[in-house]
């Protein structure tokens, strides 16, 4: 199918009646079907006819990660399981996994949100498409893999696993374009350098996602592969990748505010916080069935934009992820974030995008240590050179972060590559 942009360029009255509709409409979903939230809007004295559109969204309660941990696996879901079409869930590495359903409906709204993002991208049926994000119980891969399917795309499901597979089917398949997260892309652009390769691949688009990355990030991407790179956003609590997505004009990430709204709000106050400053994102489903979630924090820190794109497009725009809240790092009083420290390291141009942070803790002060990679041949020149890069990303990262850091330069290849998300802090501090 070819994408019709329609519903992404309604005028905000068209869009406002639309949202309030399908959220008057959720609300009395979940009151008359999910006992965590009828309980908790009688609490507030709440019933569902107190919702009149989005102007009474602030009335509502908010949702978090721990609700749905506390209420696992189904406890949250809206459906009975005979309707249940896929489950999904997260790793639960820090503690009960985080489930997710979805109906036969839930499915077709994700393709269609999906295929609105490879279209935007310029992505149509004479394209192939590798996916490498992990397939499974992560919603990246099957996500990505059923949009562009309903594009009329050839999908390579790759997955994650052997990165000289990858690049072998990449070549002899002759792939336009490709999805994974960005830490992995710029493995695949290492091993395609070192192979010789670089200009044999056909990619157009690269669809980049599940972790932050900076703009420089994007250029670097861009410029090694002579391509386009897109953002696109999404959490499986909410449906998986596809719930926003930036365009040709990279400047903010597009919600699709039929499906989807959104809210910034102070992550301490929980106030909401004015358009274009920047606070944590705030998810309410408009059209889930399976799982609506009633005011989800995200955790992830952004600001919002309802001001029309170049594009065309009327939807509000996100701007590129500044971190998550949970991510963020104190140090000696000092909010410090690692897309602060990528951006500064890749602005430089003398160094690799692979670096990792260590927060330490000693005699009761805070200290932080940067591992970089920098070309082998800072290595074989004389030590001063060595001496003098160190001193310069040692200044040019506390000018960044406005405290001091020990920078440790180390060989390519020294830190560890990640084919889905890129571990990028280890905080010994949580250890002691």
């Amino acid at each position: 199918m070819i994408w019709n942009e329609s519903k992404e360029c309604m005028s905000r009255d068209e869009l406002h009646n639309l949202q309030s509709a399908r959220l008057k409409k959720t609300v009395n979903h979940v009151y008359h079907n999910v006992e965590f939230y009828r309980k908790k809007m009688q609490q507030m004295g709440l019933e569902p006819g107190d919702i009149n559109g989005i102007e009474d969204l602030h009335k509502l309660p908010f949702t978090t990660k721990d609700d749905l941990r506390d209420n696992y696996p189904f406890g949250l879901f809206a459906v009975p399981q005979s309707q249940v079409v896929r489950i999904h869930a997260s790793s639960g590495t820090t503690g009960k996994a985080t489930v997710v359903g979805y109906t036969r409906r839930d499915i077709e709204i994700w393709q269609e949100c999906v295929t609105r993002v490879l279209a935007m991208a310029g992505i149509g049926p004479n394209d192939k498409i590798q996916v490498a994000y992990g397939y499974g119980l992560f919603t990246g891969g099957l996500g990505l893999h059923y949009g562009a399917e309903n594009l009329g795309a050839t999908v390579v499901p790759m997955s994650t696993g052997n990165t000289q597979r990858l690049i072998t089917m990449m070549e002899d398949f002759e792939v336009t374009a490709i999805a994974c997260t960005p830490s992995y892309l710029l493995h695949i652009i290492e091993v395609l350098e070192e192979a010789g390769k670089i200009d044999r691949v056909k990619l157009k688009a690269a669809i980049c996602g599940a972790e932050p990355w900076t703009e420089n990030m994007r250029k670097e991407i861009e410029s090694k592969l002579g391509l386009n790179a897109y953002d696109i956003y999404g959490l499986s609590e909410i449906l998986g990748p596809g719930v926003a997505a930036d365009c040709d004009v990279h400047n903010g990430l597009h919600v699709y505010e039929d499906h989807f709204l959104p809210e910034i709000v102070n992550p301490d106050t929980l106030e909401p916080c004015k358009e274009g400053e920047t606070g944590e994102l705030v998810i309410t489903t408009l059209t889930k069935e399976a799982l609506p979630l009633l005011r989800y924090r995200t955790k992830d820190l952004t600001s919002i934009s309802y001001d029309p794109c170049p594009c065309g497009r009327t939807m509000a725009r996100i701007s590129k992820f500044k971190g998550r809240s949970d991510d963020m790092l104190i140090i000696r009083g000092v909010n410090v974030f690692p897309s602060q420290v990528e951006a500064a390291l890749l602005e430089m141009g003398e160094t690799s995008p692979h670096y990792i942070m260590i927060v330490d803790r000693v005699n009761n002060l805070d200290v932080l240590e940067v591992q970089v990679e920098v070309e082998e041949r800072f290595f074989s020149d004389e030590i001063k050179e060595l001496e003098k890069l160190n001193k310069k990303i040692s200044s040019v990262l506390q000018s960044a972060l406005g405290l001091s850091v020990k920078v440790t330069l180390v060989e390519p290849k020294t830190i560890a590559r990640s084919e889905g998300k890129a571990k990028r802090v280890i905080d010994k501090r949580k250890l002691i």
